[in-house]
């Protein structure tokens, strides 16, 4: 059975080359391929630098990485510090076999274990396979909320 050959674990700067291309399936899935412009020296560097600003659970499946989920802390003025699930990604080969759940369960517990006083993320509105999956877990998804964002080259004109 595959989750009996999966081993969830914490990611490894060895890791960042495999997690990388997940996250390359996951912006073709999203629809937004160009959209990854992350190089894999930053994100070794963000990671697993002098100052890391990211951790990561990984899903390895007879020592083949196969899925990711990415977190960092982020602090809220309203709730406290959260544990910010930034992306759960399960190879599309591997998916329906539970292993999202398993990276999920993961970070659920990394959360609680860091006295985090919740676990936050965001799901896109068309990706209904991703809503009921949270769903089971009795998640709240709002409405309301619009991202905003300033690029790297609108910084720059500061």
């Amino acid at each position: 059975m595959l989750i009996e050959r999966t081993v969830i674990r914490k990611a490894e700067k060895k890791d960042c080359a495999a997690m990388l291309e997940l996250v390359r399936e996951l912006a073709v899935y999203e629809k937004a391929p160009d959209e990854v412009t992350v190089s894999l020296d930053e994100m070794k560097e963000a990671g697993f630098g002098p100052s890391p600003v990211w951790w990561a659970f990984v899903a390895e499946t007879d020592g083949k990485l196969v899925g990711i989920s990415l977190y960092y802390i982020r602090y809220s003025t309203w709730k406290g510090r959260r544990l910010y699930l930034e992306d759960i990604v399960v190879n599309e080969a591997f998916r329906g076999k539970g292993l999202g759940k398993l990276l999920f369960d993961a970070t659920a517990r990394e959360a609680g274990r860091m006295g985090m006083k919740g676990m936050t993320w965001q799901v896109l509105d068309w990706n209904q396979p991703a809503i009921n999956f949270y769903k089971r877990y009795q998640a709240s998804i709002e409405k309301g909320w619009l991202n905003a964002s300033l690029s790297e080259e609108q910084l720059a004109n500061f």
